[in-house]
């Protein structure tokens, strides 16, 4: 028998009162519509997909919090039906007074009244001055920052921004922190999103911390502190810090909080490679590292096509100036020998070796890598022979010097505008600099030199200021100034590197007469000071021949006379052999003869007063009668490479 319609109404009724109490007890919406991600246990941030119009504050807490109140209700008419139904009697008379009696209950409602409605006058007096501050911020600051978050983020529109928007009321200050929940599905763009943060809340200087692991994805948003206005050696504090500096991490700068930046050449980066546009303080930067190691002991190789980047250190101890391309090339080559000699040392002495036994610390610091990379490349197709490599064997130097560079203590200290990978010679090269240094940067050159650190901060025209890229951060440094005079000074004290203070190191069996080992076992320099004379240099390349060679051929080689110097012709994997220098290069004559023969530009009294003031003038080679004598080559080498105009030229058009 089918069942009645009472009785289908009744049973309907009943499902409907289990599902809304249900409902109650569950913490729900009693219309069963979820309009928020809350959950019992956990209270809402965002509005469902498809929900419409305002949601109210209340579906964004949690279950427990919405159960709570309802319990205490329940409790409450439980309660006063149990004593209704426990004392029937006392409630009807109670009933029946009031109603024949209204007096004293309307006396007591009219004091009360009073009561509440000057505690809600009083209190919402006190809400609306102390809230002022509040709504303000959401009126200025939150809704606009929630308007420009919709899209990017993905999220409705009818989101309570307080829920998502965790903005301080002093959120400007240095110490105040902001934090953004962001959705669970994380498709948004970081950039985007940072870039609307600064811009809608007016922020400069942020730095953002993203943390999208987990059920609670956020970034943190904090104001970084400034490094100081300047930072000058001149500064007795900055004095102090630099003469504590240990000799393999000389100090760059002074970041936020008054914090020493630097980078450790052993442990850190053996490299660093410096970016900026013209004006950026590129050779600032440069002068600031190298005059420290210098203090330090170190040797210093200045490749510098520009010829006038470093004026301070022309004439130091323990600097050789190259500004002929020519030079560049043969130095190059000659430093790719001495890495490969130190190899050779270092296999020998073992692991446990002390690493000061591999000689003194040498720097490298290129120039201007774009122009010169090409100058490279332009010099040696014009000189190279037949059966000769087509990349350049300078090229090849600098690349085995920057694979290698941390065991055999040899340190490249680039510069370029433009850091491309095809400047460079390719992006694996530029893997090799664990450090970068950025000053006045564009967004594309940081997306290429600085992926890992995003967003990219924003660049600034503040003089000395750049930002050193480290390890998967960027610490904003303000460069510590050295003048010409401080950075000349401070090069030319401290520990000097004499030839008894850098002997090659001990080799485990006493090598045979005559070998390379047994050269190195002497105590002439490894390297030679910045006047290089022919014995040190001999000793330096240990392939150099300066005995007097045959007449040179007809090769380009030969034919370009002073200007190339000695030219490889084999590939640089092997030791590179140098062609022998012409004869006349060796020959021994006096200023005068050199000045008519060799040097004509020049003339005998500028070449007498170079030889007075000019600390890299060439030392003499011998003496006849009074008058001293100077090998040709050194004296073409030394005025290629003078400040002044040099008498050959670097236009390999």
């Amino acid at each position: 028998m089918g069942q009645s319609r009472f009785d289908r109404q009744v049973e309907e009724t009943a499902q409907s009162a289990a599902v809304v109490i249900g409902r109650v007890f569950a913490g729900r919406d009693l219309d069963g519509v979820r309009r928020t991600d809350a959950s019992f246990w956990r209270a809402g941030t965002r509005i469902l997909p498809k929900v419409e119009g305002k949601v109210p504050r209340r579906c964004y807490r949690a279950g427990w919090q919405r159960l709570l109140p309802r319990l205490a209700v329940l409790s409450g008419l439980v309660e006063v039906g149990y004593l209704a139904a426990r004392h029937p009697e006392t409630t009807a008379e109670t009933v029946q007074e009031l109603w024949e009696n209204p007096d004293p209950v309307l006396a007591a409602l009219q004091t009360g009244g009073i009561t509440a409605a000057s505690a809600t006058a009083v209190g919402g007096l006190a809400y609306g001055i102390l809230g002022r501050g509040r709504r303000e911020l959401r009126r200025e600051w939150v809704e606009p920052l929630h308007q420009a978050l919709v899209q990017p983020l993905g999220i409705a529109e009818q989101t309570d921004p307080r829920r998502y928007l965790h903005i301080p009321k002093n959120f400007a200050d240095d110490d105040a922190e902001i934090r953004v929940d962001l959705p669970l599905h994380l498709r948004f763009s970081r950039d985007v999103v940072a870039d609307i943060v600064t811009q809608k809340l007016a922020l400069e200087s942020v730095s953002f911390s993203w943390h999208p692991a987990g059920r609670k994805p956020h970034v943190r948003v904090k104001k970084t502190r400034r490094p100081p206005a300047k930072a000058v050696f001149q500064d007795p504090k900055m004095r102090e810090l630099v003469a504590r500096a240990q000799e393999s991490a000389p100090v760059i700068g002074i970041g936020a909080g008054g914090q020493v930046v630097s980078v450790d050449l052993d442990a850190e980066s053996p490299h660093i490679l410096v970016n900026a546009s013209t004006g950026g303080g590129k050779s600032v930067t440069l002068r600031t590292i190298a005059c420290q190691m210098l203090h330090q002991g170190s040797l210093v190789f200045v490749l510098d096509t520009k010829r006038i980047s470093h004026p301070w250190a022309h004439g130091v101890d323990g600097v050789t100036y190259c500004r002929d391309i020519a030079d560049i090339h043969d130095q190059l080559i000659e430093l790719g020998q001495i890495g490969r000699r130190r190899t050779r040392i270092a296999d020998e002495l073992g692991i446990d070796a002390d690493p000061k036994a591999i000689g003194p610390r040498l720097l490298i610091l290129l120039e201007e890598v774009n122009a010169t990379m090409k100058q490279l490349a332009r010099y040696w197709e014009r000189i190279r022979e037949s059966g000769d490599p087509k990349v350049s064997p300078a090229v090849d130097a600098l690349n085995e010097i920057l694979y290698m560079g941390r065991q055999l203590r040899m340190h490249v200290l680039l510069v370029a505008q433009s850091a491309t990978a095809r400047a460079l010679g390719g992006p694996e090269v530029r893997e090799q600099f664990a450090t970068r240094i950025l000053a006045r940067y564009s967004v594309n050159a940081w997306r290429m030199l600085a992926p890992e650190v995003h967003p990219a901060p924003k660049s600034t025209k503040h003089r000395g200021r750049a930002q050193v890229v480290s390890g998967g951060s960027a610490r904003e440094t303000q460069v510590l100034f050295f003048t010409e005079a401080e950075a000349r000074q401070w090069a030319a004290t401290g520990k000097t590197v004499a030839a008894a203070d850098r002997p090659g190191p001990a080799q485990p069996q006493e090598p045979p007469a005559g070998s390379p080992a047994d050269a190195r076992s002497t105590s002439t320099p490894e390297l030679p000071p910045a006047t290089e004379p022919p014995a040190a240099r001999a000793l330096l390349t240990g392939t150099r021949n300066l005995t007097p060679a045959p007449a040179p051929s007809s090769s380009p080689a030969a034919a370009l006379g002073d200007s190339t110097g000695s030219v490889p012709t084999t590939s640089p994997v092997n030791p590179v052999t140098l062609n022998p220098t012409p004869a006349d290069d060796d020959q021994a004559v006096g200023l005068r003869q050199a000045h008519q023969n060799h040097l004509p530009d020049i003339t005998v009294a500028a070449l007498r007063t170079a030889r007075a003031d000019d600390r890299t003038f060439p030392k003499p080679a011998g003496k006849r009668g009074a008058e001293l004598l100077y090998r040709v080559g050194d004296l073409k080498k030394w005025a290629r490479n003078r400040p002044r105009a040099a008498t050959g030229t670097t236009d390999l058009d």
